[in-house]
């Protein structure tokens, strides 16, 4: 029976890591093999094997592995950073070299500008097709979610945001807005909004949308010709004056965009 319930514990490690980060779940039975060969005892053994391990294949080993299946590590520098670095020890800031070709030129048009790209989820470093959770489409390369651009009360804009995921602090719609959120949760979509249950805590609630640095980075988005789609909720496009067909509504049947910009190529 132990036996048994240490399978079922190690087989629900597994799925919870290959779902979250891709190569956890290899690297879990990996470590299990090499803890097994240590003949010297130690405490947290198995869990100091795993996580040397993680490291090493993390930011080491992933990195050379990945552009054979036509993914390379987002190109960070003073313009393009990560929102939560938790992005990079999950294995979701791999693009194809079209999409970060795009991020640089994005990154150019905003030079002069006081804010960075802030990214969130792009893609796993390997395979067409396999899930990021919980998102429905991040599983080709081609797509990355960037962080919106907030201001202080004085108008001061600024790199900081209002969760610590990046996800889930809403820009809600005005009284003359459209709520697309109510109406697709009218619809039966519940799960429209989940995100607010994703934002790991809010902070600096005190800031606020900035429409002038958000437009901003839309715009320099939109100059490129691979940039397919960009996904924004339509009370936010109507605010922002922006009028170009790129700028789309996902659907309902994905989650709200009025907490970050979704961006993919053609």
């Amino acid at each position: 029976m132990k036996k048994l319930l240490y399978i079922l514990l190690y087989l629900f490690l597994f799925s919870i890591l290959t779902i979250a980060t891709q190569i956890g779940g290899i690297i879990l039975i990996l470590s299990l093999l090499i803890s097994n060969s240590i003949q010297k005892k130690f405490r947290f053994k198995k869990t100091i094997v795993f996580l040397t391990l993680y490291v090493i294949f993390t930011f080491t080993i992933i990195p050379f592995i990945a552009p054979i299946f036509g993914r390379e590590k987002i190109a960070s520098n003073d313009k393009i950073a990560p929102t939560n670095y938790m992005t990079i020890l999950l294995n979701r800031n791999y693009v194809t070299p079209e999409l970060n070709t795009v991020l640089e030129k994005t990154a150019k048009c905003i030079e002069k500008q006081p804010f960075k790209i802030n990214y969130l989820d792009a893609n796993f470093p390997f395979l067409n097709g396999f899930p990021l959770f919980p998102h429905l489409s991040h599983n080709d390369g081609k797509k990355i979610d960037i962080s919106f651009i907030y201001e202080t009360k004085n108008g001061k804009i600024t790199n900081k945001q209002k969760s610590f995921s990046g996800y889930g602090d809403f820009v809600k719609p005005k009284k003359q807005e459209f709520d697309q959120t109510n109406y697709c949760k009218s619809k039966g979509f519940f799960q429209y909004d989940f995100t607010k249950y994703a934002t790991f805590g809010k902070i600096n609630q005190e800031l606020r949308f900035s429409e002038k640095g958000t437009k901003k980075l839309i715009q320099c988005f939109l100059k490129n010709q691979n940039v397919g789609k960009i996904f924004l909720e339509p009370h936010l496009k109507n605010r922002l004056h922006l009028t170009n067909s790129k700028i789309r509504f996902q659907g309902c049947r994905a989650v709200r965009h009025d907490d970050h910009i979704h961006v993919q190529l053609k």
